[in-house]
């Protein structure tokens, strides 16, 4: 019964992945985004902006006030460290075979020679960190971002990239760590250290945005559409 089961939800998932990727029209970035589902993602993104505001953002203050910088870094360090085995497959499936290979060098380097990845010794060894996932593997195959998105607690995405979340969730070893109060722990952490470096940021969209919504929801689209062409996309085009 139960491998009846995991067979039947296999099935279900890749279903829907075909359905939501077929659903992604091959837009360029520079037409109108694309938000049908705006009155649910505003409720969803009132209710992280509650999160954000009364737990994420206060623990992030604190954690940047009390914990000394250096720790805050290897912090960070670690983490980013546990993703690079998700940037190199990528790296792969979109064909940066040097990159792939520079990424490889870079994790195995950080794991041995950096402690478990607590020190950054590769950057100093002219090894530069990339981020890449299986959004921005999609949007290289040339699959575009369909709707925009809100997800609870996870905030502003779109069709292509959540639908990506799948399989970087299948690559995130905090996420499959086998020990529950290990991994809610590591969760948490990862959870605020990212907040923490969002603070400025955070601070420049309150400050200058008339509609927070909207500033964030055309900042996390340019901000896709630059990693999917590593920094130099296309130039728009005119009519």
């Amino acid at each position: 019964m139960e491998i009846r089961l995991a067979r039947t939800g296999r099935r279900l998932l890749a279903a829907f992945l075909v359905l939501g990727l077929s659903a992604c029209a091959v837009v360029p970035p520079e037409e109108e985004t694309s938000d049908p589902l705006e009155p649910v993602n505003r409720v969803i993104d009132r209710f992280n902006d509650k999160v954000d505001r009364w737990l994420l953002k206060p623990l992030a203050t604190g954690y940047e006030r009390t914990i000394p910088a250096p720790v805050r870094r290897s912090v960070n360090n670690f983490f980013a460290n546990l993703g690079e085995p998700l940037t190199l497959v990528n790296d792969l499936l979109q064909g940066k075979l040097r990159q792939g290979a520079q990424d490889g060098l870079r994790f195995t380097f950080n794991t041995t020679f950096g402690i478990g990845g607590l020190f950054d010794v590769a950057s100093h060894m002219d090894l530069p960190r990339h981020q890449e996932d299986f959004g921005q593997t999609f949007g290289r195959w040339g699959i575009g971002e369909g709707w925009y998105l809100v997800l609870p607690f996870l905030g502003p995405s779109n069709i292509r990239d959540g639908i990506g979340l799948f399989g970087d969730y299948a690559l995130d070893p905090v996420a499959r760590h086998d020990e529950v109060r290990e991994r809610n722990a590591l969760i948490g952490l990862r959870a605020v250290d990212d907040r923490a470096q969002l603070l400025t940021a955070s601070k420049v969209r309150d400050t200058a945005a008339l509609d927070s919504y909207l500033f964030t929801r055309e900042a996390y689209r340019q901000l896709r559409w630059n990693r999917i062409h590593d920094g130099n996309p296309p130039p728009p085009k005119f009519d």
